[in-house]
């Protein structure tokens, strides 16, 4: 097992705005021209959402290697983002998939970017105690994937990212699928194993290290497409997103959503909306 990264201290942290009565998250839609209903649904929900406020927690896209991308559908999902962001704050952390997002694609798009892990600070009900929420995309506790790991911790060094980027932009494509390729295969290779999801898993024991750090609650995250509610002890619990897969059986299209707690809604929290019902 690896050891966890720690986060930084303080633990950047996001404040609430005292009118926001929703917040929506979602992360790991990977999108693909080549999945045209997954985008519609994403682009439909990103339209009419009645959120005050939207999180991506990551593995927005499929792939990204770089803001100067000229390609049509990765323009069209800018303008998604840019649409929504003028009618609501938008907050993007990177992923797995698309850690190569700058500065760039967040100011032609007016998202907010979000350090992993970061806290949202909300407050329900009982405004004097305030709920945390610790926000990562997830991958940096799957501490048994340790060959993910390993990647991890080269390409998220600044030199390597710039090196990567002064590179044609074809060549960084082609580096790109040769990546995602070995990705299917490893999951591939496993497939006969009836215990391997494809996945890793967070580890439990770093998610609570992670929280105590942040003074935080509540753990939610993407990345092990493992929809659930984890009990962590002591008052902690780890909330897993779903991806997003317009074309699975039965879709995977949902939503988590916080939505303050009043007198008239006293038991309003964190729940899971399918896109039909938001």
């Amino acid at each position: 097992m690896s050891t966890p990264p720690v986060p930084p201290q303080p633990v950047p942290c996001v404040q609430a705005q005292p009118h926001w009565q929703r917040v929506d998250f979602i992360s790991d839609l990977h999108l693909d021209a080549i999945e045209p209903a997954t985008f519609d649904a994403w682009a439909q929900h990103m339209a009419h959402t009645p959120a005050d406020a939207l999180f991506i927690l990551g593995d927005l896209f499929e792939v990204w290697v770089g803001d100067d991308t000229q390609d049509p559908f990765a323009l069209q999902c800018l303008a998604v983002l840019k649409s929504a962001a003028q009618r609501m704050p938008v907050f993007f952390m990177c992923g797995n998939r698309d850690f190569l997002v700058g500065t760039a694609l967040l100011k032609a798009t007016g998202m907010r970017g979000l350090s992993d892990p970061t806290v949202l600070e909300l407050a329900g009900a009982n405004v004097a105690n305030p709920t945390r929420i610790l926000l990562s995309h997830g991958d940096a506790l799957c501490l048994d994937d340790h060959d993910y790991l390993a990647f991890r911790a080269q390409v998220r060094q600044p030199q390597w990212q710039a090196n990567f980027l002064a590179k044609p932009l074809a060549e960084r494509q082609t580096y790109a699928r040769s990546v995602r390729d070995a990705s299917e295969a490893r999951k591939q290779s496993h497939s006969h194993n009836p215990d391997f999801a494809g996945y890793a898993d967070v580890d439990a024991h770093a998610a609570v290290a992670w929280l105590n750090a942040a003074e935080a609650q509540v753990l939610l995250h993407g990345h092990t497409h493992k929809p659930a509610v984890h009990d962590l002890g002591h008052g902690l619990e780890r909330w897993v997103l779903s991806d997003w897969h317009a074309d699975a059986k039965p879709p995977r299209l949902e939503v988590l959503s916080w939505q303050r707690q009043n007198e008239q809604s006293p038991t309003r929290g964190l729940c899971r909306l399918p896109l039909s019902l938001v």
